[in-house]
């Protein structure tokens, strides 16, 4: 099973098990990380489930598409490595993403 690490903007990292397929919202979700609340259940309308992509896999990132970066620009401190996690889906390939959690949200 793939791996996602959270880390909160104190630094504190939380390493969870994600089920190839589930979006990286749904994995924190699952395992309660702070910060990524998830309101909208998936559906792309919200930002509560915003996160920064550690720079070293954003080569391994597909592009946000265009509802993507619409819903972003309702996040707070927003940067060029700013997702939506419920964007992202878990395949094998991600083990091991690093996600940096916003301080605005936690």
């Amino acid at each position: 099973m793939p791996k996602v690490i959270f880390i909160q903007p104190d630094g504190i990292e939380q390493i969870v098990q994600a089920e190839v397929g589930q979006s990286v919202m749904q994995v924190a979700v699952n395992n309660q990380v702070h910060g990524i609340l998830g309101d909208c259940g998936g559906s792309c309308s919200c930002a509560t489930c915003h996160g920064y992509v550690d720079e070293n896999w954003s080569e391994h990132m597909p592009p946000a598409a265009s509802y993507e970066v619409d819903m972003l620009s309702c996040a707070i401190e927003v940067t060029d490595q700013s997702r939506l996690t419920c964007q992202i889906c878990m395949t094998p390939e991600l083990d091991g993403l690093v996600i940096r959690l916003p301080a605005s949200q936690t």
